[in-house]
């Protein structure tokens, strides 16, 4: 599987841009790839992000947060060197996101893509994604943005209309470890159980959550493939 290092190395990037960071889980990514760089700042929407990035970047003063619509990024044109969204377009509306993550963008910066997709999957992957589309559902019917995952094509056809040149295209997927871990189980028994709490008064989802724990137990987890595409403006 492609390293950080050879997705990034070869990138000095001045001003790093990384959209809807959450906890900054990609900025650690970028951290072990990138060849160089002088400010990284992660931008999110939900305010609750902003302790758990400060709390991982506390000792590195280049790495900042702010709070900010990926819709709507306030920043000037051509700011940054380096722009990425990792795991987040299906949270927002992809198109607009992507076109201000563009504009942001110096010409010959590097616009970066990584994103988990639903097709072509392991069956020990399929739970990743079978668990992701009921997390989807109830997030929607409590009124949170939350789409299924695109098939792979469909991420490649957002990227394609941003006109990016010389594109690169990795398929990133870990199958080494066990997927019938009793620690994977461990790690996900809260979140079922956040989440069948929050599908109460739609049974269909509660039942539907039952059984992805059993298939947890009896298929096993591993995380889906994900599709990192990049591009220069």
């Amino acid at each position: 599987m492609p390293t950080p290092k050879d997705i990034l190395g070869h990138i000095s990037a001045s001003r790093v841009l990384d959209v809807a960071t959450g906890g900054g889980g990609f900025v650690h990514f970028l951290l072990e790839g990138l060849q160089d760089y002088a400010e990284i700042i992660g931008v999110d929407n939900n305010d609750r992000a902003a302790a758990g990035f400060t709390e991982a970047f506390r000792e590195n003063p280049k790495i900042h947060f702010q709070q900010m619509d990926a819709h709507q990024l306030d920043f000037d044109d051509s700011s940054f060197d380096l722009v990425c969204i990792s795991n987040s377009l299906h949270h927002l509306d992809p198109v607009p996101v992507l076109r201000e993550m563009k504009r942001v963008l110096r010409p010959g910066g590097h616009l970066l893509v990584s994103e988990m997709y639903r097709d072509n999957q392991a069956e020990t992957q399929m739970t990743h994604v079978l668990l992701h589309h009921w997390w989807a559902a109830v997030d929607t019917v409590n009124g949170i943005l939350h789409n299924e995952t695109c098939t792979r094509q469909q991420l490649l056809d957002l990227v394609s209309p941003l006109g990016l040149t010389e594109l690169s295209i990795y398929d990133l997927s870990d199958l080494t470890e066990n997927p019938r871990d009793p620690a994977i189980l461990e790690e996900l028994t809260p979140i079922f159980e956040r989440y069948i709490q929050r599908a109460e008064g739609h049974p269909d989802l509660q039942t539907r959550g039952a059984e992805l724990r059993q298939r947890v137990e009896e298929v096993g987890f591993h995380s889906a493939t994900a599709l990192v595409v990049m591009g220069k403006k």
